[in-house]
């Protein structure tokens, strides 16, 4: 049974019920415009109100009608319904000229004026009655939270960046009291915004009187609303606040969002990426466009950190299918979850392969048949492959090789394969190996034929990759400790998972046949200051709230990385953070004995086995030091290294 109750929410709820009092309030708002004019431009001649005011109201509701005015969703008020409002108050008074010209308003005094001032008024009180009904939406809230029990200590907050971050951050919390946040003020560097009011808040000064102004305002949270800032200027400001004792958040960096995002105003703590965050890419979207659209891709390794980022960046320039290949089912399953999530009218295929597989390999390619092909798939965990090198071997060296043989055999027209700086001076199994990679790809470009190109990109760490340093420093964080540095001297190259997966789709799909390319990692970190960053921003301080233990270095482990041999660098054309390596294809017949006797050596006892790799990744790579901790410790007197200077000069027997 439907009682009374019931009935008077619904009938206030219904859109027709919402419809009828919107025209109801244009049509009150028209008649007193009208009357306002009459009275300003015809003193004492009320009396002529009442004769034209049908004729004026029908004219101004039938304009209304016409230009749908009361369909306008009034909360959301905007600049395409006041582009539209203006429109149709131009258009009122040009019916009511014209009618007035014909003589249907002839008796009205001043006539053309009076109509000139009636429509102005009109759609000026149009629009004073709309904006008036978003801004009470907008600021419910507030009315709420006198009159009821939302929390009356808010957080005193302070917004830095009075750019459109600040702004949608400001109008956010201004609309939602009940979050327990009051901005008091903007800072901004910009001086033409200084001691301006933006949306009713004032600008109160420079990130340089952060000090000041938090103590003289008594801030409790300070927001850093400054998503295209590096992450020199973050740790700055985020140093800045928490010495105060000030509590920071920020928002998502541009860096991190794929051509395909847009920027969301989410609010977060402070993370070590903030910290690090550089500055965004800007790809070459109509370039890579007409490479990938419509072509099938190929992904191994495509369950993987870098293999399923590249996928979510390609899916977005509408390729004809995406092959995600790999031997992890549940790391694949994952990947194919989110590109269905995400994009899912993109055509998606998964191949549950092991590139050391030659059959089962060949049968993916020949079904498929890919013309771009990433080849992401490696062994990549330095100690493991120290421990067990013929892993690294078949994976790294053989499972490239087959990668490319198929690839040629299907007549793809690119290959692009992700390498690393641990190639350069290698002192580890994984340099050694990805050098040999990067000779095979180079071996093939250099018998590629028509507009095929075969391309390696070199990288160094990434954060958030599996195996990086930046979980287990979480992972470390959250068990309470300790933090572990293999040495306090330790420095590494960062840089996001989406920024390196976008320069390598660049450089990839753009570059020229037979290149190693380099991505610009930025500058170095300590990895020692990195852990007391994390600690500082998990609330933390080292020495007093969590310890720091050096482990010494792992075995195969280089103190710094290195992106290029000497004399190697040189500014590519593809992109400005991407430089280009000089390397002249290797000796094919060479390569290929070096491959050969390290498949032989593979047969070979443990004992015999690593000390056989050992000594041919000497003969394959001259520039290939082992360490004395890695590998080499089965040679004796490895422990004397050669000067860097001297091994970057030498020269290999591949090339």
């Amino acid at each position: 049974m439907v009682t009374g109750q019931k009935i008077i929410p619904l009938i206030r709820n219904s859109p027709v019920t919402r419809f009828g009092i919107k025209v109801v309030a244009d049509a009150v708002l028209a008649a007193l415009a009208w009357a306002i004019a009459i009275v300003c431009l015809n003193t004492g001649a009320i009396a002529v109100f009442h004769p034209y005011l049908v004729q004026w109201l029908f004219i101004s509701l039938s304009v209304n009608f016409i230009f749908q005015l009361p369909r306008q969703h009034y909360r959301m008020f905007g600049r395409h319904d006041l582009f539209r409002l203006t429109i149709a108050t131009t258009a009122i008074i040009a019916v009511a000229m014209v009618l007035t010209h014909q003589g249907a308003l002839r008796n009205v005094g001043q006539k053309f004026g009076t109509v000139l001032i009636a429509g102005l008024i009109t759609g000026l009180f149009w629009l004073i009655f709309r904006l008036g009904i978003a801004e009470l939406y907008d600021h419910r809230g507030t009315l709420r939270q006198a009159f009821s029990a939302f929390p009356k200590n808010l957080d005193r907050v302070l917004i830095v960046g009075a750019g459109r971050a600040g702004l949608l951050i400001l109008d956010e919390l201004s609309r939602h009291p009940e979050l327990g946040h009051k901005v008091v003020g903007l800072v901004d560097d910009a001086k033409e915004k200084r001691s301006l009011r933006i949306h009713g808040t004032p600008v109160l000064g420079s990130s340089r009187e952060l000090p000041e102004l938090m103590k003289k305002h008594q801030i409790n949270l300070v927001i850093l609303a400054i998503p295209s800032a590096p992450g020199a200027v973050i740790r700055s400001l985020s140093d800045t606040v928490t010495r105060a004792g000030v509590r920071v958040k920020t928002v998502p960096g541009l860096f991190n969002l794929l051509g395909t995002q847009a920027w969301a105003p989410r609010i977060k703590d402070v993370a070590i990426e903030d910290l690090l965050r550089r500055e965004p890419v800007q790809l070459d979207q109509t370039a890579l466009k007409q490479v990938i659209e419509d072509s099938v891709v190929l992904i191994t390794g495509g369950g993987g950190s870098i293999g399923s980022e590249i996928a979510n960046q390609i899916a977005g320039f509408r390729p004809a299918r995406i092959v995600l290949l790999g031997r992890g089912e549940n790391s694949l399953w994952k990947t194919e979850r989110q590109l269905r999530r995400l994009f899912p009218n993109q055509p998606l295929s998964v191949e549950l392969c092991d590139i050391r597989n030659i059959m089962r390999l060949q049968n993916a390619f020949q079904k498929w048949k890919p013309e771009i092909i990433f080849h992401a798939a490696a062994h990549k965990h330095v100690p493991f492959l120290e421990m067990h090198p013929s892993e690294g071997i078949l994976n790294n060296v053989l499972g490239t090789q087959n990668v490319v043989r198929e690839a040629q055999a299907i007549g793809a027209h690119t290959l692009v394969n992700i390498s690393t700086d641990k190639a350069v001076n290698p002192t580890n199994v994984l340099g050694a190996t990805k050098f040999l990679a990067e000779c095979i790809v180079l071996d093939a470009a250099a018998t590629a034929f028509g507009n095929q190109r075969f391309i390696s990109v070199r990288f160094g760490n990434v954060l958030g990759s599996r195996g990086s340093v930046i979980p287990i420093f979480k992972d470390q964080i959250k068990r309470g400790g300790p933090l572990t540095v293999t040495h306090p001297d330790m420095i590494r190259y960062f840089m996001t998972i989406p920024e390196a997966s976008q320069l390598v789709l660049q450089a990839g799909v753009l570059g020229g046949n037979g290149r190693i390319f380099v991505l610009d990692m930025g500058d170095p970190v300590n990895i020692t200051d990195l852990a007391k960053d994390m600690a500082r921003l998990s609330g933390l301080a080292v020495g007093r709230d969590i310890d720091l233990l050096f482990t010494g270095i792992r075995p195969g482990e280089k103190m710094f990385e290195e992106t290029f041999h000497e004399h190697e660098k040189h500014q590519s054309g593809v992109h400005p953070k991407v430089f280009e390596g000089n390397r002249v294809p290797p000796d094919s017949r060479r390569l290929q004995q070096s491959i050969e006797d390290l498949t032989g050596a593979l047969a070979l006892p443990e004992g015999e086995r690593q000390r056989e790799i050992l000594r041919l990744f000497k003969l394959a790579v001259p520039t290939y030091v082992p360490s004395p901790t890695g590998l080499g410790r089965y040679e004796p007197g490895a422990e004397e290294r050669r000067p860097s200077s001297e091994i970057s000069r030498a020269t290999s027997t591949l090339v």
